[in-house]
């Protein structure tokens, strides 16, 4: 018996089930792509897989149904796989561990991947059936969403039919997303200096090397909830530094790290330093000071952050790195909600996340690493915004990439398909739904430029903490969107 046996509607939460036990966190896709892949060819469906591990399936429509226009039903497969630090789980070979509390499924010490494995699951529950009316059907699959949707970018859509597009990628219910910012992923490379002949060797015979982690962050995804004003635990980080390379003149940089994903707010990043032993007391004062300062500034909406010297340990071999300029350099980096729209209310127009923070070697050379997503619903306000972060870099001396660059999606004034969904949810639920755009991005822009005329909204259940070791999707909503998207196919136009 499955963890979620006896929960409703069984054929949705019995694919779901099937998906966790396959790892398919980002770049880790060919085992659950080849999984689909045999899926489709078992239940005798037209079913293409790409060299981008992409997914597609056709099933032709159910009787009564022949005529009416082909839907296309649309998620990914790869999720944000996260895991709690002390649980020393890789995600890269171990399955989801999956809980049921109350009217919510999570998984212990991990990430769920409900976005966006419910929508995988869904698509499947449908392709399998034999009792459900609809329309032909064309289900997209795609890998690599969550950095940068890779997959959608890359695909061939040429194969189908359909010019709508029901998206089943968002986390509220009742709201119909029907715009999205686009967005780009920007890394920032900043050569690392190794310090002098005479530093190394007063540090080798008189410093310590001492550990600092910032902890406790709520964190979360990087579109949907950065306008909560989370801390970023990258972005303190480089502060620490910076105040650390001003107060100790004899110090250095022995390592950073923070961050999974750069389209999820980091909770924790580590800082590793070589100081003098003389000044160690210094330290302890200057990060408990940061502390206090940080959890004042925290306080609603951070109130477990924690800074804390974690380890002090003798030297060890390794290299010593200056740290005057990469504490500057993150210091001057912009992070968070760039501006509000000015058109809807409410909703953040341009915004960045420094979401993974690193040493790198690249051609043998040490480089700090940093990883922001970029957005905007304005693609002149992200242009500004990145050529900002290239020349911050740019003057400290470093290099900047972009990846991952896709358009934002236009709200469409006439939508024949939004207008269905408002009028089926009205007769299910009596009342009306929110349609709305919003800053976090999905596939439906890359989609809108592979098929003319593309009409598409997006919907899915209600999912909470989504990218972080505390992500939860409901159970009742679930059951809903699902009856929801049967209705919708159900509905037979004249």
């Amino acid at each position: 018996m499955g963890v979620l046996s006896g929960l409703e509607p069984s054929a949705v939460w019995t694919e779901f089930e099937q998906i966790c036990r396959i790892p398919h966190g980002s770049g880790n896709c060919k085992v659950i792509s080849d999984f689909l892949v045999r899926f489709g060819e078992e239940h005798g469906l037209f079913v293409r897989q790409d060299e981008h591990l992409n997914v597609i399936f056709k099933k032709p429509a159910t009787p009564g149904y022949e005529d009416q226009p082909p839907i296309i039903l649309q998620g990914h497969m790869d999720m944000v796989a996260v895991a709690t630090p002390e649980s020393g789980i890789d995600m890269r070979v171990t399955p989801l561990e999956l809980q049921v509390e109350g009217d919510e499924i999570c998984a212990n010490h991990t990430s769920l991947g409900g976005d966006d494995g419910i929508a995988v699951a869904m698509c499947l529950a449908l392709l399998k059936s034999t009792d459900i009316p609809h329309p032909p059907l064309e289900v997209i699959l795609t890998t690599e969403e969550e950095v940068g949707m890779d997959g959608a970018r890359a695909i061939d859509l040429s194969c189908l039919e359909g010019h709508r597009l029901l998206n089943l990628d968002s986390e509220e219910e009742g709201v119909f997303l029907a715009g999205c910012a686009g967005g780009a992923r920007v890394t920032c490379l900043l050569p690392l200096d190794h310090i002098g002949s005479d530093g190394v060797k007063t540090l080798r015979e008189n410093g310590i090397r001492v550990k600092i982690r910032i902890s406790g962050l709520q964190g979360g995804h990087s579109g949907s909830e950065i306008h909560r004003g989370r801390a970023n635990a990258n972005h303190l980080l480089g502060r620490l530094l910076s105040l650390i390379a001003d107060e100790f003149p004899t110090m250095a940089l022995i390592g950073v790290e923070g961050g999974l994903a750069d389209n999820a707010i980091p909770r924790e990043a580590t800082l590793t330093i070589a100081i003098l032993k003389k000044d160690r007391n210094a330290c302890h004062g200057l990060v408990e000071r940061m502390e206090r300062d940080l959890r004042e500034i925290y306080a609603v909406k951070d109130p477990q952050l924690a800074l804390r010297i974690v380890e002090e340990s003798p030297m060890q071999p390794g290299p010593l790195y200056i740290a005057v300029t990469p504490g500057d350099f993150l210091c001057s980096l912009p992070n968070g909600v760039q501006a509000m729209s000015a058109d809807v209310e409410g909703l953040v127009e341009t915004s960045l996340n420094l979401g993974i923070l690193k040493m790198a070697q690249v051609e043998g050379a040490p480089f700090l690493h940093a990883e922001f997503s970029v957005r905007s619903s304005v693609e002149p306000a992200k242009e500004l915004l990145i050529d900002q972060l290239r020349a911050v870099t740019a003057l400290a001396g470093g290099i900047t990439g972009i990846t991952g660059d896709y358009p934002g999606w236009k709200y469409r004034a006439d939508s024949p398909l939004r207008d269905k969904m408002v009028r089926v949810y009205e007769q299910m639920y009596g009342k009306t739904p929110k349609v709305e755009a919003i800053h976090a991005g999905v596939e439906c822009g890359l989609f809108s430029t592979k098929i003319e005329n593309l009409d598409c909204v997006s919907i899915g259940p209600d999912m909470r903490n989504i990218h972080t070791t505390e992500e939860h999707l409901s159970i009742s909503s679930s059951k809903r969107t699902w009856e929801f998207v049967l209705g919708i196919l159900a509905d037979r136009e004249s």
